[in-house]
């Protein structure tokens, strides 16, 4: 079995097998670092898979669209619009919260090419803007049930460096968070800016199912290129 370990940061997973990539998972709006603990056996990978697992707790902060109460939260949510008033400032001390994470990857070993960003909802929303922005090449950006933030600065804003990492976008058709027009509106901005953008969608809520699992599962093997490791 895989070790886990618990800090006040982040749940980490380490792997049975020598340490070669590392997955940097985030929850959504008031969940936590174990949030996706469990999906982790689903997945079904290699025994000798070397992926450490890392799921990082966001900050407590007071969000305004559930009244100002205090929780696990990446940035806050000022209207049921989400298109409306972007914490710009919230997302960007996330993305800098995310890139610390990055860093540690990468001063315990790991390149950059062998981490890979993953995140649900509120998370999926920093992966994507941090890994789009982030100056050295990626693995791959996992956005489940999310969408792109700030999409007017992308093409000012995006580094070259993650031009052609493989995107994985998915959601759920009936999903009453965060509409599914928005996950497919922000694919197709991605694709039509050129990113290589692989869009699923699932007759699910806000949630994430035992197919979508499946289709992880495989695009895991395949950006982290773990059939050749």
């Amino acid at each position: 079995m895989e070790s886990s370990n618990n800090n006040q940061q982040a749940v980490i997973i380490e792997p049975r097998s020598r340490h070669k990539a590392s997955v940097i998972w985030l929850h959504g709006l008031g969940a936590d670092g174990h949030d996706f603990e469990p999906v982790i056996p689903a997945l079904q990978l290699p025994d000798n898979h070397g992926i450490r697992f890392i799921f990082p707790n966001a900050p407590q902060r007071p969000v305004t669209i559930n009244g100002g109460m205090v929780m696990r939260a990446w940035y806050d949510i000022r209207d049921m619009d989400l298109r409306k008033r972007e914490d710009v400032e919230g997302i960007e001390g996330s993305r800098k919260i995310l890139e610390s994470f990055i860093q540690r990857e990468k001063e315990a070993g790991i390149p950059s090419e062998n981490i890979l960003l993953a995140g649900f909802s509120q998370g999926g929303v920093v992966i994507l803007y941090t890994g789009l922005r982030y100056p050295e090449q990626l693995a791959g950006l996992m956005a489940l049930s999310t969408y792109l933030a700030l999409p007017d600065k992308l093409a000012s804003e995006a580094n070259p460096a993650n031009s052609t990492t493989p995107v994985f976008m998915a959601h759920g058709t009936m999903d009453p968070v965060i509409p599914i027009q928005q996950g497919k509106n922000s694919a197709d901005q991605l694709k039509q800016a050129g990113y290589a953008v692989e869009w699923h969608e699932y007759p699910m809520q806000h949630a994430v199912s035992l197919e979508e699992i499946e289709d992880i599962s495989r695009w895991l093997v395949e950006s982290l290129k773990l059939n050749s490791a």
